[in-house]
């Protein structure tokens, strides 16, 4: 996925001498394609995101659309004020962009799971915020933030996704894209989790459930359309997020249920729930132990059915 966001980069930086990409000294492999190409076009402020988000800010002040790029918590959480005050508040064309989202570096602790972002980043006025499932909507996002103005948040996997789509038309931020229909219960994800939601999808129908599923490239805004149209027509909804339930993806769907009158489905949030992510281990396996693994997600799905 990040590689995918590199090369997408690349392109539309040749077309456009205004977008820059400015890192906090990290990617060097992934991104060294993009330096030998548009060196003009780069720039590693060193080990200090806050300084690289205002730079950032100032930057788009001036006409430039600028991408920040770190791991994890540290283009996010760690310059928070500066994304609020310096580019949100000025609708600054800043794109900050994380790679590593959810559990990806959990080897190295909750200093590195990146839980909250997407809560922290939705409750920002105006901040678009974006959390691709494979590297074909990655690709996307990267295009629509682009050519996007205003301040925006792109959640990258680190690689190695299984594909989803073959190509994806009429990709528009804010619209969510099914992947499956399906019958009593719809599965909806952000991110890249959707590896297991997709296990779950062949569990489920091996016992005889039909579930319909949808990715959701876009958090916010969030698709109200298709979450409407399934509350009205399905008997359960469930949210699957590498991330916090509290404020994320599952509450920004619960948002919607809740102004609703005439809604059947119940609602189902799988995520992290409301906790901090003491363990460490590899992604796969803080997944498993945090309850959004496959097997978590068909038990609960199954639990909620009966």
């Amino acid at each position: 996925m990040r590689g995918t966001f590199v090369k997408t980069l690349v392109e539309l930086a040749k077309e456009d001498e205004k977008i820059e990409l400015v890192t906090g000294d990290l990617g060097f492999g992934v991104l060294k394609p993009f330096w030998e190409q548009c060196p003009d076009q780069f720039t590693n402020v060193g080990i200090a995101e806050q300084n690289m988000t205002s730079m950032a800010a100032g930057m788009a002040l001036e006409g430039k659309t600028v991408f920040t790029y770190s791991i994890g918590n540290f283009p996010t959480l760690r310059c928070l004020e500066q994304i609020r005050n310096d580019c949100a508040y000025h609708n600054a064309n800043v794109k900050v962009v994380c790679v590593g989202g959810g559990f990806v570096y959990g080897s190295l602790g909750m200093s590195h799971h990146s839980t909250e972002d997407l809560a922290i980043l939705r409750a920002l006025p105006d901040v678009v915020v974006m959390a691709p499932a494979d590297f074909v909507e990655a690709e996307e996002c990267t295009k629509a933030l682009a050519r996007t103005k205003g301040t925006a948040y792109l959640r990258l996997g680190r690689g190695g996704e299984k594909r989803i789509h073959e190509k994806i038309e009429s990709f528009q931020i804010g619209k969510a894209i099914k992947v499956h229909d399906g019958e009593r219960v719809a599965v909806f994800s952000t991110g890249a989790i959707f590896d297991e939601v997709t296990e779950a999808y062949d569990e489920l129908k091996k016992q005889g459930y039909n579930p319909a599923v949808y990715t959701f490239p876009t958090v916010k805004p969030i698709d109200r359309e298709v979450i409407e149209e399934i509350s009205r027509e399905f008997e359960l909804l469930v949210t699957v997020e590498e991330h916090n339930v509290v404020g994320g993806f599952g509450s920004a769907v619960a948002e919607i249920m809740a102004e609703m009158a005439d809604k059947k489905a119940r609602l189902l949030r799988i995520g992290i729930n409301d906790e901090y992510s003491v363990r460490f281990g590899n992604q796969k396996y803080l997944r498993q132990q945090y309850g959004m693994g496959s097997k978590e997600i068909t038990e609960k799905i199954t639990r909620e059915l009966v």
